[in-house]
């Protein structure tokens, strides 16, 4: 019997360190610039250059807006 409360201790121990593992967070602070973007390339971006998708979602926003 005692083995078995041991055991069990030992398990729930483990799972309450490795719930408390998930939730640490670096102490140095993430640097930001105001207007720059420092993640990943965002293959979505160059797509919102062309000015076909442009003119598309421009046309869309004046569909959508002529209610105001």
């Amino acid at each position: 019997m005692m083995q078995r409360r041991t055991a069990m201790a030992a398990v729930l121990l483990g799972v309450a360190a490795a719930m408390l593992g998930g939730c640490y967070q670096s102490p140095t602070p993430a640097m930001h610039e105001p207007g720059v973007y420092k993640g990943k390339a965002d293959p979505l971006r160059a797509k919102l250059e062309s000015d076909q998708l442009q003119a598309k979602l421009d046309a869309r926003f004046q569909r959508a807006a002529q209610d105001r």
